[in-house]
């Protein structure tokens, strides 16, 4: 039986806002993986479910959930206020170190577009907490002077066709006093459509939380 096929996945309400969500647990996880979606998205992106499952199979749990309740996600300007974001993010950190089943595993956070800042304002807020951020396509400038308070080892990863994009990451690297890296994916655009773009971002993301998560376990 393989990892992925070991995994248990439940529904579940995040925080006290009580919002939507979807948990993964593979056996013998090494850590949690915390989703934050991008405008316009939610905790059921294709994307992200396919970088969650290939997660999930190298042995990582993971939590995509939503960001905005039904009613706030209807007001266009919530979908791109950070600051908000960010507290859902750093309230779903402090739901995962209450959930009986993720209490014991160390946190990350994988962020795309807006979500990519929403992350990185939590891991400032909850230093002790984040142990380490992907970025996927995201606008981490957007984080403004929350980023040099971040601690946790990030990752950046662009497409090298996202023109704009990549020079806003090469802002906000330049920010960061963590350990930190920029990887530019060759020939991809902002959603990483190209063929084998998307498994790129995954072997990279992979990699980066092995690397950071379950030191506390090992």
């Amino acid at each position: 039986m393989t990892q992925l096929e070991q995994t248990r996945e439940a529904t579940v309400e995040v925080g006290s806002h009580h919002l939507e969500g979807i948990l993964r647990i593979p056996e013998n996880a090494i850590g949690l993986v915390i989703f934050a979606h991008g405008s316009g998205s939610s905790r059921l992106s294709p994307r992200n479910t396919h970088v969650a499952h290939q997660l999930n199979s190298r042995g990582l749990a993971t939590l995509l959930f939503d960001l905005l309740t039904e009613h706030e996600a209807a007001y266009r300007a919530n979908v791109f206020d950070i600051p908000l974001l960010g507290t859902r993010v750093a309230e779903a950190v402090r739901w995962a170190r209450e959930n009986a089943e993720a209490a014991n595993l160390d946190i990350g956070l994988f962020g795309s577009s807006t979500g990519a800042a929403a992350a990185l304002v939590a891991a400032a807020q909850a230093p002790d907490d984040v142990k380490a951020i992907v970025s996927r396509g995201g606008r981490p400038d957007l984080a403004g002077d929350y980023l040099p308070s971040v601690r946790a080892p990030t990752l950046l990863i662009v497409g090298g066709a996202d023109y704009g994009v990549i020079e806003l990451n090469e802002q906000a690297l330049e920010r960061l006093t963590c350990e930190k890296r920029l990887e530019i994916i060759p020939g991809a655009t902002h959603l990483f459509e190209e063929p084998g773009a998307l498994d790129q971002v995954v072997d990279l993301t992979g990699r980066w939380f092995e690397m950071h998560l379950g030191r506390s376990v090992q």
